[in-house]
């Protein structure tokens, strides 16, 4: 996998409790171009794929499940979740990835990131990398 520094949501990020992503990537505002009389409509999940990786870097104990939200936000604080997962604490293991292929169409709000839920006891261990990447491997199981 090809994961870019300016794309990367969590980079071995701790979650010892329910948190936003370390980064939030800012989409920016729409402009107006010269002559109209409203801003462009932004909706990046039109086009190619955008796959997203979140791969476990660290092992988790404790914790009953750790929920992962693609989430939206017309501030930092994200808030509208548009996509999300649940992964139970024995797949939480070093390796275990989990991707979102595609961005679902009709994402406007600015800002775009990943918030991770916990569920049951907080976790003392636990890291995850997670970012927009060119393509999600898919031959981890073997030949």
């Amino acid at each position: 996998m090809i994961l870019s520094a300016q794309q990367l949501f969590s980079d071995d990020q701790a979650i010892t409790a329910s948190a936003d992503s370390t980064n939030v990537i800012d989409l920016g505002v729409p402009g107006t171009p010269y002559r109209a009389a409203a801003p462009l409509n932004r909706d990046i999940g039109k086009g190619a794929k955008i796959p997203i990786l979140i791969q476990v870097t660290e092992a988790f104990n404790n914790l009953t499940s750790l929920e992962i939200k693609i989430s939206t936000g017309a501030t930092t604080a994200l808030g509208t979740t548009i996509l999300s997962q649940t992964i139970l604490l024995a797949d939480l293991v070093v390796g275990k990835q989990t991707s979102f292929v595609v961005l679902p169409n009709d994402i406007t709000e600015r800002y775009l990131g990943i918030e991770y839920v916990v569920t049951g006891t907080a976790p003392s261990t636990g890291q995850v990398t997670a970012g927009i990447t060119m393509g999600v491997q898919t031959n981890t199981t073997g030949a």
